[in-house]
């Protein structure tokens, strides 16, 4: 893990390195490639530590204050390490969620074989079949459509044919 250690209003001694870089082992075995930086700054008489630390694509920044430096960088590392844990949880999580619903899916399509998939619920209107002919004419990608024979009050469809031009008409007997 790469780790730069920055002091604002505050000089960084070898001791608060060495220190930094050994909690930091706590955060690096979560990830393989990361990159950390730690600015350390003094305000009044409190001591902030901040760590922001950048790994997979995601960064996680926590940011405490104490009356004493190594005090500050324990509570950041705890914090990071709850953040995450966190993130790693979610992740795995969301992989086997994903995968418990592709393995559903795969089991759907296996067992549903010859059920109804599809329900669309349309209005009947009585038009005339030329009516219903413009209509479909229209909606290029639509293939039928059902309507009330408005000469004959019987339920029609009609049909693009294959040749993609020309249309057909069914009409019940009785």
């Amino acid at each position: 893990m790469e780790i730069k250690v920055t002091g604002k209003e505050l000089k960084i001694t070898d001791a608060i390195n060495d220190y930094i870089e050994r909690k930091m082992d706590r955060i690096e075995k979560y990830f393989e490639n990361a990159e950390a930086e730690v600015i350390a700054r003094l305000e009044r008489n409190t001591q902030i530590a901040e760590i922001k630390v950048m790994a997979n694509g995601e960064t996680f920044r926590a940011v405490t204050e104490d009356k004493d430096l190594y005090a500050s960088i324990d509570k950041d590392i705890d914090i990071l390490e709850g953040q995450i844990r966190k993130y790693k949880t979610k992740k795995e999580k969301m992989q086997k969620e994903s995968s418990l619903k592709e393995l559903n899916a795969q089991k759907a399509v296996h067992e549903v074989e010859d059920e109804i998939l599809k329900v669309e619920y349309y209005e009947l209107k009585p038009i005339t079949p030329e009516d219903a002919k413009l209509i479909l004419e229209e909606k290029q990608t639509q293939m039928f459509l059902t309507f009330v024979n408005q000469e004959t009050g019987k339920v029609n469809v009609i049909h693009r044919l294959k040749d993609g031009k020309n249309f057909g008409l069914i009409e019940p007997e009785a």
